[in-house]
């Protein structure tokens, strides 16, 4: 059995997926690299099978029709056989030594019988024209080099959320969790780490600066107007978080309060870019998306409501649109977008 399947989503992705490839090649044989062609019509086919051809035992190529970001994760999980799962997006890629010494440690960890539900490292926005790198470490928020529980963990800064980018999940518990992504939608990303995070009981933080976020591209899904264009996805995405839990019910209160804190963040980037648009549309669906919240979860609402996003979120008037723009550099530090 491989230790870690990769999965690579690719649309379209012909003029740089090679370079996500080969990164993750350097795994070796411990390394599953599924590539999931979600329906391009340029070469992602024919470069695909270039590589698994000439690497048979380490890459598979899926093709389908196209299904978006989350289809692609989707397939790319019902076909994994490796003990950890990792989603590496087309146009990034992930740095070599951090892999080969995770890959060293889950390994020894797997040996002695303790292989964690979650292993976590730092991500890095290799952001075009930016003269140093940011890098997001979660030092002071988990404890390093050791297995723990939620009950361990410790204060997140705003911007120290674990992304996709940072997670290896043991794959059995995302098969077993029952996570399905949404066809067609961007921001699934934020449902595939939040989701399955109260079936993890152990986790694992390595200070290593593993992926590689790559920001830059005019038709990235992060990029601040393509992301007023698709709030829409983004609303979906955060009603399909807010439904997915009792976070209530969940017994860590550690895990409870740090769950509370990604959804405040959620509703932040949503009320951030339909004040934004500036719309009576837009500001309607703001409204909308709060009373969702609150007939949805009253207390869920009113803990929301209570965190300094939440409130500045909410403030009426000229006042409150200009309290936002707070708001608003927050969630480019967290997203990276322009």
């Amino acid at each position: 059995m491989k230790l870690m399947t990769a999965v690579i989503p690719c649309y379209n992705s012909a003029a740089y997926m090679s370079h996500a490839i080969e990164t993750l090649l350097s795994g070796g044989n411990d390394m599953e690299i599924i590539i999931v062609n979600d329906g391009s019509v340029d070469d992602t086919q024919k470069i695909a099978e270039s590589y698994q051809e000439k690497y048979p035992n380490i890459i598979r190529v899926i093709s389908q029709e196209n299904g978006g970001h989350g289809e692609a994760v989707n397939t790319g999980l019902a076909n994994a056989t490796g003990l950890y799962f990792k989603v590496v997006d087309s146009d990034d890629w992930v740095n070599e030594e951090a892999l080969a010494q995770i890959m060293k440690v889950l390994k020894e960890l797997i040996a002695e019988g303790n292989s964690p539900d979650l292993f976590l490292a730092n991500y890095v926005y290799e952001k075009v024209g930016a003269k140093k790198k940011k890098v997001i470490r979660y030092q002071r928020a988990l404890p390093k080099d050791r297995i723990f529980t939620w009950d361990e963990i410790m204060h997140f800064k705003q911007s120290q959320n674990i992304l996709m980018h940072s997670t290896i999940y043991r794959t059995k518990l995302l098969q077993n969790c029952g996570i399905v992504l949404p066809k067609h939608t961007f921001y699934v990303d934020n449902i595939f780490v939040y989701q399955p995070l109260p079936f993890v009981k152990t986790l694992y933080y390595m200070d290593v600066n593993l992926y590689r976020y790559f920001i830059g591209r005019s038709d990235q899904s992060v990029n601040e107007q393509v992301m007023i264009r698709r709030i829409d996805q983004q609303l979906k995405i955060t009603k399909i978080m807010i439904e997915s839990h009792d976070i209530f019910q969940i017994k860590s209160k550690k895990l409870q309060n740090y769950m509370i804190k990604y959804l405040s963040m959620m509703m932040a980037v949503s009320s951030v870019f339909l004040i934004k648009e500036g719309s009576e549309e837009s500001l309607a669906k703001k409204e909308e998306l709060w009373n969702y919240l609150k007939k949805y979860d009253r207390r869920l609402y009113k803990k929301i409501r209570s965190q300094i996003l939440g409130r500045s979120m909410n403030l009426p008037g000229k006042f409150g649109r200009k309290v936002v723009e707070v708001g608003y550099n927050i969630t480019r530090k967290i997203y990276g977008f322009n």
